[in-house]
């Protein structure tokens, strides 16, 4: 490894170190073949070096950012914006899955899977809680957010009358886990509207406390709104919750390793997310959080012995399943660890505001989405006036191959309520700036011309 100077420069420095990307060179630049076992020194020394930087100013560095994004093998002829689905796996996590799942088929897989794996798991499980301050004993690892929060939704006990109270702009999944409840149980989704964008977090917890009833035994609510970026105030609405003795479960599928934050300074008691997503870990795995002394209080999604009752892994009781996916949870968390949480979350805000702020002073178009600090992360929904958003999805892809999801009136209530229709656009750490202006570049033809009839 390379010795510090007091001297060195951030391009000398990152020009004298590289990431691998052994399947992909960006533009201007060879690939390279770093083996993937020097991932974590290689990645400590970039984290030592930008730690002399504020996040703002590192989120303008260009060579900081290309050295991270060479760790992906991504198609770079498609231009992905929308990582608020599913994010790609760096190659360090996908190596460590791969070596996982050969190892789990060299030993007799019942050894492997049983003895040798989960006691890897539980030196994740270590790490997670560290990283996001709350007591090991408290997380359970699982496939997906909607995994967690219907251990949750289901595991919570409620009688026919009983209210469930949201908003219209929470995950329709989410939603139908309750509405499912209703037909089968008889409990009630009461449902309210919010601000877009809303920027009063004081405005948020008083519209939950209006609607809270004699008959309220639940509240659900998004940590980072999946239709417009929103951030919500989850520890004032926690608060409330605990104020008038009602479970306050926390869907964090986008906020996660996003907005910095910590679980022990949240205060919730119950939260749930997707590792795939911003922590950029293998597709299907999640992370559920309950308060130690909730456990027991929340009856697992599969069945678990008695004995299990107050034992977090009771909601990993899954039967037989890949451990190479959970194992490499540990190199998403290395990464995450070496880029910084500040300084992920300054470059995502950077790369939101410039196409952003490029498009919001034109003609027709809204932004859904707050652009003040706080508010909202690296996603943003746009809207241009009398054009469908499907329509400009389908244009982008069929014509410049870039990636984004529409969000439009569709048949399902909360989507029609919310009254949020555009078009979200959410970059990652690999995204470049060549790719963020092609993007805007086409958006200002559409809104400038219109779409090709």
């Amino acid at each position: 490894m390379h010795t510090h100077d007091a001297g060195l420069s951030r391009r000398g420095f990152l020009g004298a170190i590289s990431l691998p990307a052994p399947a992909i060179a960006l533009a201007g630049h060879a690939p390279l073949a770093v083996p993937t076992r020097h991932a974590r020194s290689l990645l400590n020394e970039l984290a030592a070096h930008a730690g002399a930087f504020t996040p703002d100013d590192l989120a303008r560095d260009e060579d900081f950012w290309t050295q991270i994004a060479r760790a992906y093998t991504i198609d770079r002829s498609i231009v992905n914006l929308n990582n608020g689905g599913v994010s790609p796996s760096s190659a360090y996590v996908q190596d460590a899955m791969k070596r996982a799942l050969d190892e789990t088929n060299r030993m007799p897989p019942p050894y492997e899977l049983w003895q040798v794996a989960p006691k890897k798991r539980e030196a994740i499980r270590e790490r997670l809680a560290r990283e996001w301050d709350v007591d090991a004993e408290e997380l359970a690892i699982t496939r997906n957010a909607s995994e967690g929060l219907q251990a949750l939704q289901f595991g919570i006990d409620l009688k026919p009358g009983d209210e469930v109270l949201t908003t219209y702009h929470d995950y329709p999944r989410m939603l139908n886990t309750f509405r499912q409840r209703g037909r089968r149980e008889g409990i009630v989704l009461r449902q309210f509207d919010i601000p877009t964008p809303c920027e009063d977090d004081d405005e948020i917890v008083r519209r939950f406390a209006d609607n809270i009833t004699d008959r309220t035994r639940m509240i659900l609510i998004s940590h980072m709104v999946f239709l417009t970026g929103q951030v919500l105030p989850v520890a004032k609405v926690g608060a409330l919750g605990r104020e008038r003795g009602i479970p306050v479960i926390v869907d964090g599928a986008h906020a996660f390793a996003h907005v910095p934050f910590t679980l022990g300074e949240l205060g919730c008691d119950y939260y749930a997310t997707s590792l795939h997503k911003w922590l950029g870990a293998p597709h299907g795995t999640g992370l559920l959080y309950v308060n130690r002394d909730k456990i027991e209080g929340v009856w697992s999604l599969m069945a678990s012995d008695q004995t299990q009752a107050s034992d977090i892994r009771k909601f990993e009781e899954i039967g037989t399943h890949p451990a190479a996916n959970f194992l490499a949870i540990a190199e998403a968390l290395t990464m995450h660890q070496a880029i910084g949480d500040e300084r992920k979350l300054a470059r995502l805000v950077y790369l939101r505001d410039r196409w952003a702020h490029r498009l919001a002073g034109m003609d027709r178009v809204t932004l859904r989405t707050s652009l003040k600090p706080g508010f909202a992360g690296g996603i943003a929904t746009v809207d241009i006036e009398g054009v469908e958003p499907g329509a400009v999805a389908s244009h982008l892809w069929n014509e410049h191959r870039i990636f984004a999801v529409a969000i439009k009136d569709v048949s399902d209530e909360n989507v029609r309520r919310s009254g949020v229709v555009g078009l979200r656009v959410s970059p990652n750490v690999y995204t470049t700036l060549e790719e963020i202006d092609r993007f805007a570049d086409a958006m200002e033809r559409i809104i400038k011309r219109g779409l090709p009839a």
